[in-house]
């Protein structure tokens, strides 16, 4: 926590959001600045599809799901998880995270439906309920099961 409030009084943005850490405060907020963008992406996809294109917002929710799971597999490689310990190949690690990911995207699917159609609510806002909650599950699947630093 020290390191995080040291570099954040500073002002270091490249200690803050670029350089390798293992440290877990740091990782997790650049988690949450990984997630944010990999978030506008789904979002904006969903929307398109959904709005613009009319497809059901069930179906569009899965393709904007891609779109975000690639998005943020990339920036979590490059800025997330760099300096954590390599335990995987590339493409096993990209299956892990996938799976994690389409865990995440049921659980996306189902509290969308349940918001949506059951209780009424405007698709995008149980979106954005799903994305909250889906958060934590995604962070720590994938800090656990694929980035932990080898012992």
């Amino acid at each position: 926590m020290k390191e995080f409030w040291t570099l954040l009084t500073r002002f270091d943005l490249k200690g803050l959001l670029v350089r390798p850490t293992t440290n877990p405060i740091l990782q997790f907020v650049r988690y949450i600045f990984v997630g944010g963008f990999a978030t506008i992406v789904d979002w904006g996809v969903m929307y398109l599809l959904t709005d613009a294109l009319h497809i059901h917002y069930l179906l569009s929710s899965a393709f904007a799901f891609l779109a975000g799971l690639l998005t943020n597999f990339l920036l979590s490689k490059l800025l997330v998880f760099s300096a954590s310990g390599k335990r995987f190949s590339v493409s096993i690690e990209f299956l892990g995270y996938a799976f994690i990911g389409l865990m995440g995207l049921a659980f996306t699917e189902l509290i969308l439906y349940l918001m949506t159609s059951v209780m009424g609510l405007h698709y995008m806002l149980s979106k954005i309920a799903a994305t909250f909650i889906v958060l934590f599950w995604n962070y720590f699947a994938r800090k656990i099961l694929l980035y932990r630093d080898n012992p």
